[in-house]
């Protein structure tokens, strides 16, 4: 029983997670994307200079902790994941505004 409720909860949570990328703001996302000039660098299914969001979210599939680690991404900028060409920080971003983009990169970018 111990372990068939293990089960229930992790579903559960893994749902809940899943729902939260779904519910993303797409609009306000996608303009926060052209604002802070994300857009110049990345595409949704191509990559451009930096890799497309669609394979962002590909790589984090899966992983419990992606939303903080993609927002710190985004934040910190940084090389090496996806080639050398570094990333430029984005440290004048808000927490809200780290996770909205996150969030909408790890739900593929989604249009609306």
């Amino acid at each position: 029983m111990t372990m068939h409720l293990s089960r229930i909860v992790v579903s559960a949570a893994a749902l809940l997670s899943c729902a939260g990328a779904f519910a993303v703001d797409a609009a306000a996302a996608k303009a926060l994307a052209t604002k802070s000039a994300c857009l110049a660098c990345h595409a949704v299914d191509k990559k451009l200079v930096g890799p497309a969001y669609k394979e962002v979210a590909a790589k984090h599939k899966g992983q419990a902790d992606a939303v903080a680690v993609v927002a710190a991404r985004i934040k910190s900028g940084g090389s090496g994941l996806y080639g050398a060409v570094p990333m430029p920080p984005q440290p004048a971003l808000k927490d809200d505004e780290l996770k909205l983009l996150a969030e909408w990169v790890l739900a593929g970018a989604p249009d609306k």
